[in-house]
C-alpha cells in the first residue's frame, strides 16, 4: 500500500492549524509543520495533534514549501495550507487516487470562502489545485509568492472539494491584501519591470471590472462587491508600491 505524508507551512496560524492537521489525520506518516517563527503557539498546538514540527525562518512560499516537501518521507505527498480543510470525502478519494496511481499528480477543485460566504463565482471556483504527487516527480517553484507545484509526469483531477477559508473578516482582507501587494510589488521590482503611476489606477479598475463582472461576482451577493474591491485595492497598491520602489531607486 503505497504512503502518504502531509506537509503544512505555518506561521501564526494557532487558530486553524488544529482544524487543518485534525482533516488530515489520515496520513500514514507523522504530520510535517515547517513554521517560520510563531509566537501565538502554533508550534504547541500542531506538535499537541501529532505532527513533527520544524523551525525554519521565512524566506517566501515557494522556498518553504520546497523544504517541507525535503522532510516528507511517503510514497506521495499532500500539500495544505493552514486555512484548509479536507473532508471525509475528498480523504476517501485521496486514497483511492494513490492505490490506482494513473496520473503522478493530482488537482482538487478548491472551494473558497469570504467573510463567512462559500464563493462560487467571482474566479474563485473551482480553482483548481494540484496538491497530490508522487514524490521525487514534483517540486514547488521558487516564486516568494503565489508558488505553484511543478509535476514532471501527467497530472488528473479528482472530483471532491478542498474547503479554504482564507478571510473569515474584512480585517483579514484588508492584511491579506497588504502582506501580498507588498511581495507582489517586491517581485514586480526584481523583474525589472517598468511600473507608471497610471498603470496602478488602471489595472485596479480592471482587476474589479473582472471579478464583479466578468467572473460574476454580482452572483456571489454582497460579499461578492466586497470581494471586487479588495481584489481592485490590492492589483491598485501592488502597482503603486512597485512605482514608489522604483522611483526611489
Amino acid at each position: 500500500m503505497p504512503r502518504l505524508s502531509v506537509i503544512v507551512i505555518a506561521k501564526n496560524e494557532a487558530a486553524n492549524i488544529g482544524a487543518c492537521l485534525d482533516s488530515v489525520a489520515f496520513a500514514d506518516e507523522r504530520i510535517v509543520v515547517v513554521d517560520g517563527g510563531s509566537t501565538d503557539g502554533t508550534a504547541e498546538i500542531a506538535e499537541g495533534k501529532g505532527a513533527r514540527v520544524v523551525s525554519r525562518t521565512f524566506d517566501g512560499f515557494g522556498a518553504q514549501k520546497n523544504f517541507a516537501l525535503s522532510q516528507a518521507t511517503g510514497d506521495w505527498v499532500f500539500s495544505i495550507d493552514a486555512d484548509e480543510r479536507v473532508t471525509p470525502a475528498l480523504a476517501t478519494e485521496i486514497a483511492q487516487a494513490m492505490n490506482e496511481a494513473k496520473a503522478d499528480g493530482y488537482e482538487m477543485p478548491r472551494l473558497s470562502s469570504f467573510c463567512g460566504r462559500q464563493m462560487r463565482h467571482s474566479g474563485w471556483y473551482p480553482d483548481y489545485v494540484l496538491r497530490l504527487f508522487r514524490r521525487g516527480k514534483a517540486r514547488f517553484s521558487d516564486d516568494r509568492v503565489h508558488e505553484r507545484i511543478i509535476c514532471d509526469g501527467p497530472v488528473a483531477r479528482l472530483k471532491n472539494d478542498l474547503l479554504h477559508a482564507p478571510v473569515l473578516r474584512l480585517e483579514d482582507a484588508l492584511s491579506r491584501m497588504d502582506r501580498y501587494s507588498t511581495a507582489n510589488a517586491a517581485m514586480t521590482v526584481a523583474h525589472g519591470k517598468r511600473v507608471s503611476f497610471s498603470s496602478g489606477i488602471t489595472h485596479g479598475l480592471w482587476s474589479f471590472f473582472r471579478t464583479y463582472i466578468l467572473r460574476g461576482g454580482f452572483l456571489d451577493g454582497r460579499e461578492g462587491f466586497l470581494l471586487a474591491v479588495a481584489n481592485a485595492e490590492g492589483t491598485y497598491y501592488r502597482y503603486m508600491k512597485a512605482w514608489l520602489a522604483g522611483r526611489n531607486r
